[in-house]
């Protein structure tokens, strides 16, 4: 297959330099985020939110990422239209499953899902004890994002279930680094299991892995060890 052999030469003659556009992603968008979110226009904030700030920082970073990918590589930005359509054609469906996972846990939240979350964890645990609930919350979270795939649909029900009365409001704990940490949390989750198709299937099948669960094997035990990790940095984070 030529076009498999070209990609191999390709490969081996920009080595790592193919990192570099996915790495400048992240990194402009954090330092756009910093930067606009402190512009002044007229005495009047440039950007009314930081959303707002972050997803121009994360627009400025994508035509950041494709120019440095066109140049480094010499290729024309019809082929970076024509490999994402490509991509898209081989997700399929699983490239709107994020969203669709996000909208159906606000729906469970409605729901009351939260609230009989809430007391479920009131009945096990003493939730006098600040390192108890944290840990219900932290695992509730990983739990949660191993059954629905996401931790998106896993936030908004723990975090109305156990990480706002209990932590928040019961033991006085910071929302911003409880909310950051919660979701690190249930990103563990996303490491072990297969519902998150997008993250642990597709690239197994695109890579056309022998093992459809490749990568949840060689991933599951970084999941696990960053979850205690993070259940011991929100117990000393959060409460400060």
């Amino acid at each position: 297959d030529s076009g498999a052999d070209d990609k191999r030469r390709d490969a081996a003659r920009f080595g790592h330099r193919l990192f570099v556009p996915a790495l400048l992603i992240p990194a402009v968008t954090l330092i756009g985020t910093l930067a606009l979110g402190r512009i002044v226009v007229g005495g009047e904030p440039l950007f009314e939110n930081a959303n707002a700030a972050t997803l121009s920082s994360l627009a400025i970073a994508c035509c950041i990422a494709l120019i440095v990918a066109c140049a480094s590589l010499r290729q024309s930005p019809m082929v970076a239209l024509e490999q994402s359509r490509r991509l898209v054609d081989a997700i399929g469906w699983a490239a709107l499953l994020p969203l669709l996972l996000a909208t159906l846990g606000s729906v469970f939240t409605a729901a009351g899902v939260g609230d009989a979350v809430s007391g479920v964890v009131r009945h096990v645990i003493p939730v006098d004890n600040a390192f108890l609930v944290v840990v219900a919350y932290a695992l509730g979270m990983a739990m949660f994002t191993i059954v629905m795939g996401n931790a998106f649909a896993a936030f908004p029900v723990m975090t109305a279930g156990i990480g706002l009365p209990l932590l928040v409001k019961l033991h006085g704990a910071d929302a911003a680094s409880l909310a950051a940490i919660g979701m690190l949390s249930g990103y563990c989750g996303t490491l072990m299991t297969p519902m998150a198709a997008n993250f642990n299937l597709v690239p197994a099948a695109l890579l056309e892995l022998r093992d459809p669960y490749g990568v949840i094997r060689a991933q599951w035990r970084t999941g696990a060890l960053l979850l205690l990790c993070n259940i011991a940095l929100m117990y000393v984070i959060v409460f400060r």
